[in-house]
């Protein structure tokens, strides 16, 4: 079976990565959407759709995993047209992972496969707060794979997340 994980990976950290493990234990491949690709160089979404393409599939391939799919998805902002967007980028998958409650809904109503995901130490496994870590000068790359932490500082974006934070005064 092929399964689909959609998420904004800003960064791709080390909970991503056991759960794609995770994932591929239980179906043949995988895909792995990358959401909300049109966002890029904000807190929220400091890294652009290829920089995360990159954070992701160099970790996979360092670990010698070649069975996923990396697409990038823009957001549409219409819930009942999503799915189908999903389904004309992406090549056919059976099953779903998600903890999104409107993105297992929407899913379900479709008919997929729908399973949930265990959540992996949230309280350095998760996107928002390595980015507050990178932020404030705290350790942060031991919370990423060590491919994701060379793209990060390959493109400056430790700098980047800092710059982002400046208010011009307004």
């Amino acid at each position: 079976m092929r399964a689909l994980i959609v998420g904004r990976f800003q960064p791709f950290h080390n909970g991503h990565f056991e759960v794609i493990k995770e994932i591929l234990e239980e179906n043949t491949s995988v895909i792995i959407g990358i959401g909300s690709a049109q966002y890029s160089h904000t807190l929220k979404d400091p890294f652009t759709a290829g920089e995360r393409h990159l954070m992701i599939s160099e970790t996979l391939e360092e670990a010698k995993i070649n069975s996923f799919y990396l697409v990038p998805i823009e957001d549409v902002n219409s819930n009942p047209l999503w799915v189908a967007h999903v389904e004309g980028l992406t090549p056919k998958f059976d099953r779903v992972y998600t903890n999104n409650s409107l993105v297992k809904r929407l899913f379900k109503e479709k008919n997929y496969d729908v399973h949930s995901l265990g959540l992996l130490n949230r309280t350095d496994w998760s996107g928002t707060r390595i980015r507050e870590r990178i932020l404030k000068g705290e350790e942060w790359e031991q919370f990423v794979p060590k491919p994701v932490a060379r793209v990060i500082n390959e493109i400056d974006g430790v700098q980047r997340i800092r710059d982002l934070a400046v208010s011009d005064g307004d």
